[in-house]
């Protein structure tokens, strides 16, 4: 059985078709995706997961544990790989 998708407005006045209960607007996540670092490698429901916890940095990032990272909501195990590259290219790793 295929979920419904219900019409959305943001809070910007974009409208959009969601069948989760994920409110993130796909218009704004384009809008708002950095220009470079490593936020830009990954998903819009990854990169939002983690600017919404303010995990906007390497460092940060890596003062998580990758089991605390995957219980955010738009994380999954596709992204770890990603994240891992990035603070091993800076030298960093995930807290233990």
């Amino acid at each position: 059985m295929k979920a419904v998708k219900t019409l959305r407005v943001c809070e910007k006045g974009h409208k959009y078709f969601k069948s989760s209960e994920c409110p993130s607007c796909p218009t704004c996540n384009k809008e708002n995706k950095p220009g470079s670092g490593f936020l830009t490698k990954l998903s819009s429901p990854a990169r939002s997961a983690l600017v919404h916890e303010g995990i906007n940095t390497l460092q940060k990032l890596s003062m998580y544990t990758e089991k605390e990272i995957l219980k955010l909501h738009g994380i999954g195990p596709a992204s770890l790989p990603t994240m891992k590259k990035s603070l091993e290219e800076a030298g960093l790793e995930f807290k233990e």
